[in-house]
């Protein structure tokens, strides 16, 4: 579907949703960024990976791209509380190990690799610049961390300050604390990191096929319609 269609079918699916839904679409695509995005690596325990979800919805973080090498990821909808169907949610899972291929996409897509674990080179999370482009966050299990793929294959590395006895903080701990620092440093920067035109007709459109009942059967119909039309 190219995007002039797209557009006018959102247009149209918008006729089916609330004025006020419809100004709260607008007023959060207008916050949301793919400048930064979040990776998970294979967690195994689905709450702590649905709250990352929440919180990457609650920051305005649209992407965030699931590894799934031993472990398949289901969203727990206690816990994120509707978050994944505002987001864009790709995962990797056509092999046995994904993390290479995952990270490769990511880059090639000019996103820096940036592993949050505590390493030799590494920075705290405030230190971080976003002056050299896109970052894909990755975090790891919480009882493993990344693994040496992941590792292996980062560009840079930060670690989160801790000042106590336990070692780490979970996963959604430190995800939040990650997300904060860094969307409030790129929204208070001249980085360009807002999604583009098109790309947020795309999300809106996804956004209200959640909303709308039966919303394949209306989108079909408009469709037919507007092929029939151009026909003519």
């Amino acid at each position: 579907m190219d995007i002039e269609t797209k557009k006018l079918l959102y247009e149209y699916l918008a006729g089916f949703i609330t004025e006020n839904k419809r100004t709260k679409f607008e007023e959060i695509i207008s916050n949301r960024t793919r400048y930064l995005t979040v990776v998970l690596e294979d967690i195994y325990q689905p709450h702590n990976a649905s709250a990352v979800l929440r919180t990457c919805d609650c920051f305005g973080v649209q992407d965030v791209h699931i590894i799934e090498n031993q472990n398949h990821y289901e969203v727990n909808p206690d816990i994120a509380l509707g978050s994944s169907k505002w987001l864009t949610m790709i995962k990797h899972n056509g092999k046995e190990n994904n993390t290479p291929d995952a990270l490769a996409t990511l880059r090639k897509k000019g996103y820096r690799i940036v592993a949050t674990t505590p390493h030799e080179n590494d920075v705290d999370i405030q230190g971080l610049s976003l002056d050299k482009g896109p970052v894909a966050l990755v975090f790891g299990t919480e009882m493993r961390g990344l693994t040496g793929n992941a590792l292996t294959l980062a560009d840079e590395f930060v670690k989160i300050p801790m000042y106590g006895f336990t070692e780490s903080f979970n996963i959604s701990v430190s995800a939040g604390i990650s997300l904060f620092y860094l969307t409030e440093k790129l929204r208070n920067s001249a980085i360009d990191w807002q999604i583009p035109e098109d790309e947020k007709i795309e999300i809106k459109l996804n956004w209200a096929r959640q909303v709308i009942k039966r919303s394949d059967l209306i989108e079909n119909d408009f469709l037919k319609s507007t092929l029939f039309t151009k026909k003519q």
